[in-house]
């Protein structure tokens, strides 16, 4: 449904998105996870066909973004950061507003907006204002809005930043049941526990593609082993862990510290004795690998 082939943007100097290529399924759901300014906004307006590519090509449902601009228009739904809700309209006159931009009308609006509402458990808030409705609720009239010509891809970038937990579990649940329809969802976040939601995870870094696999392979992809450590004085400890060989990361998690050791370099025995820590070997978390690989290269950048 998405492929991508070298795509690349640049703003003078700058190399936003850096030749990128990604091929997503139909059906899918794939997450691209990167830091502020790693390139995730401007890669999925590319896909859209809001932003030209200065190399490189996309092709979105059969469509080459740059040339079949239209077609591909047709068949996508884009949900972006902020979107265009008016907040002194109701949640139905939103709808019925949206609606007639797409052209739908008649029954299929009717049967179309009805299913939504109950998707979304928005139908008791119909006559409620935009502005005046929650974050959560918010976003899940946008998603509305953005399905009601029943795209076959739905791009949402970071759609659940600043929503509260309840209401971004409940949101990942409407996206569940859209996807068993057959629908394919492009989304960019920042919350790495909800990347594991994912089908497959992109791990984005100054514009570049770094790991790309499912959720559950990426917790296997590093070959340093993961210990969750703790000592009486986490901060000085992690700042000693920084400059022993063999440490790739040593991150707080809660009371605890998240260290990948190469075990080539040092023993964990050796390094506990040393500097005074009791340890036990972890499945790292999505989190504990995005770090570790963003400061693989940083590390990789200062040399």
């Amino acid at each position: 449904m998405i492929r991508t082939e070298n795509l690349t943007r640049q703003f003078g100097a700058l190399t936003a998105v850096d030749h990128i290529n990604l091929e997503i399924a139909e059906g899918e759901i794939f997450g691209l996870v990167g830091p502020d300014g790693a390139g995730k906004t401007t890669t999925m307006r590319m896909l859209c066909g809001l932003m030209n590519p200065t190399e490189g090509k996309a092709i979105v449902a059969g469509h080459d973004v740059s040339l079949e601009l239209e077609a591909v228009k047709d068949q996508i739904g884009y949900m972006a950061q902020r979107f265009g809700l008016y907040s002194d309209l109701t949640v139905a006159e939103n709808m019925l507003f949206y609606s007639d931009l797409f052209g739908v009308t008649g029954r299929e609006r009717e049967e179309l907006t009805a299913r939504l509402l109950r998707m979304t458990r928005m139908d008791p808030f119909q006559k409620r204002p935009a502005g005046k409705l929650s974050g959560g609720m918010k976003q899940k009239l946008a998603l509305m809005c953005t399905l009601l010509h029943k795209p076959r891809i739905l791009f949402l970038d970071e759609p659940t930043n600043g929503v509260d937990p309840v209401s971004r579990r409940d949101f990942w649940a409407i996206l569940y049941d859209l996807v068993r329809g057959g629908l394919t969802v492009f989304v960019s976040t920042a919350y790495l526990d909800e990347a594991e939601r994912a089908n497959r995870v992109a791990f984005m870094d100054h514009g570049r593609i770094i790991r790309c696999d499912t959720p559950a392979a990426l917790k296997k992809s590093l070959n340093e082993t993961c210990y969750e450590i703790r000592s009486s004085d986490n901060r000085a400890l992690r700042e000693r862990l920084g400059k022993e060989p063999g440490v790739l990361t040593a991150e707080p998690s809660g009371a605890y510290l998240h260290l990948f050791l190469d075990p080539k370099v040092t023993s964990i025995e050796a390094l506990a004795a040393k500097a005074g820590f009791e340890f036990h070997e972890i499945l790292p978390s999505l989190e504990d690998v995005f770090i570790a690989l963003i400061r693989r290269e940083e590390a990789a950048r200062a040399a």
